[in-house]
């Protein structure tokens, strides 16, 4: 799409399938990272301190310019930097292949199960995630300016939810008051309500801030810290935390590819007004919940309208001034209008672009076939099943197989994102910084290292910055800027 940087970070749910495990899901987590690096020699494990939680060997960069690490005990895997909604779906689905392929390698297909989702239903937590988008440092960056787009934000889950049976406990946060922080106690809806059957988005009920800078305990809808990964001077990073991890391409395309058309709309001065939301949190957390499926909102003007109206009051406006911008951002436009008219319809119709249409519907079904409640926690387990990224257990690849799912991109385009980054971006570069690495072969230091070279690391590898030992850094500020020919030149021997 145009003058667009898109990535997105995957946290993974790692299930022990074992009534008494021998081992911590951690365990297993570390154990699939040691064979990624250290067996199949995917890339280089960082060999530096990223921060108090990234020890050196908590994960690196891989070939195709991607980084799988540990966050927080969870296997993460931060795709590269892509131009193109077809690379970030690739690249997407190739972090999802390499994780499975490396359990596959170690013999562990019957122990543990990968699952791509954002709740642990057994001990209420979240795991996120997580949208990069580039954007002009001229951007409006502001609460006046953001508005809009909290208003697309908190809508769009009717399309981009990955649907969830039940609800999260209450959400102790901290929110901002004028120049204060201060404790935000649980929302009245918990007391209202304890069981829920079925509702949207896996991370709705975790978001307790429209605005905010911190990342855990107090997720808001747009995440404020300020680190661009790029030249400060010229880009800010967007980067969003509320959404979920979706299995569908289409819709994991449709999110990203909306979002970056709105921002466009909102940085040429196009967006739609007088849209902004009375309750952000509470209309995100609402809508998501909402069995009759109206999802009616509350302007600030005290006027209501339904979600589906304030997405097509967004399409209309990118209709009018990005049609025929390129063939991408005409295919976004093309199915944006197919699934909102979808959604005024039967929901069935989405089942294969829409994540929870498609697990709402596997469900149902099942209920019907087996006549259950909601209140069975089979249901649960289901849930989870639907993220199983083995294919011959998933119940998503089910339906792909069955021919129910339409694709966006190949298991070709897949295998070859798994080795190599896209080739019109700075990770072309990066990837090759990789390559030259592994080539060098193990990073042990040899036997008469002097002193000095002990406490400095032969790489220190970045986003937007590398620099190997003995050499001057190696800046890489423009993500749009593939550095390839650069990168090979210092690479050569002098």
């Amino acid at each position: 799409m145009l003058n667009r940087i898109f990535g997105l970070e995957t946290e993974y749910g790692l299930l022990v399938n074992q009534d008494q495990p021998d081992h911590s899901p951690t365990w297993f987590a570390h154990k699939i990272r040691d064979h990624l690096f250290h067996v199949q020699r995917r890339g280089v494990l960082d060999l530096h301190h990223r921060g108090h939680d990234e020890p050196p060997g908590n994960g690196g960069f891989l070939t195709n310019a991607g980084r799988m690490y540990l966050d927080m005990g969870h296997l993460e895997w931060a795709s590269p930097e892509c131009e193109s909604l077809c690379d970030v779906v690739a690249a997407d689905r190739a972090g999802d292949q390499l994780l499975q392929d490396a359990i596959q390698d170690l013999g562990l297909t019957d122990t543990v199960s990968l699952i791509k989702n954002n709740v642990d239903h057994e001990t209420d937590a979240t795991f996120g995630s997580h949208e990069n988008y580039l954007v002009s440092r001229r951007f409006p960056f502001t609460r006046r300016g953001l508005g809009p787009f909290v208003t697309f934000l908190v809508t769009r889950q009717i399309f981009t939810g990955a649907g969830r049976v039940g609800m999260a406990g209450p959400q102790d946060a901290w929110i901002q008051m004028d120049r204060l922080i201060v404790p935000r106690g649980a929302t009245h809806r918990h007391a209202q309500q304890s069981v829920l059957p079925f509702q949207l988005s896996q991370r709705a009920d975790y978001i307790v801030n429209d605005f905010f800078e911190w990342v855990q305990q107090n997720r808001a809808i747009v995440n404020t810290r300020d680190e661009p990964l790029a030249d400060p001077n010229q880009y800010r990073r967007i980067h969003l935390l509320l959404g979920d991890s979706n299995m569908a391409e289409v819709a994991t395309a449709l999110k990203l590819g909306t979002t970056g058309l709105v921002l466009q709309l909102i940085e040429e001065g196009h967006a739609p007004l007088d849209l902004e939301l009375d309750e952000p949190v509470e209309t995100m957390q609402e809508l998501s919940q909402d069995q009759d499926r109206r999802w009616i909102v509350r302007l600030q003007s005290g006027k209501t309208i339904s979600a589906i109206d304030i997405q097509e009051a967004f399409l209309a406006a990118a209709q009018a001034h990005y049609r025929g911008q390129d063939d991408e951002t005409d295919w976004v436009l093309d199915q944006w209008e197919a699934v909102l008219q979808d959604l005024r319809g039967d929901y069935t119709r989405l089942v294969g672009r829409v994540d929870w249409a498609s697990k709402l519907w596997l469900l149902e079904t099942f209920r019907e076939a087996e006549q259950m409640t909601w209140a069975d926690p089979a249901l649960k387990s289901l849930d989870l099943e639907y993220h199983n990224l083995h294919q011959g257990k998933g119940l998503y690849y089910g339906l792909m197989e069955e021919g129910r799912v339409p694709r966006l991109t190949t298991d070709k385009a897949i295998a070859l994102a798994m080795d190599h980054p896209p080739r019109n971006t700075r990770a072309f570069g990066r990837g090759e910084l990789v390559r030259h690495l592994l080539a060098c072969g193990s990073p042990d230091e040899p036997a008469g290292a002097k002193p000095e070279e002990r406490f400095s690391p032969l790489y220190v590898i970045n986003w937007s910055i590398f620099q190997l030992r003995g050499q001057a850094p190696f800046p890489m500020p423009d993500p749009f800027k593939t550095y390839v020919q650069e990168v090979r030149a210092h690479l050569q021997p002098t």
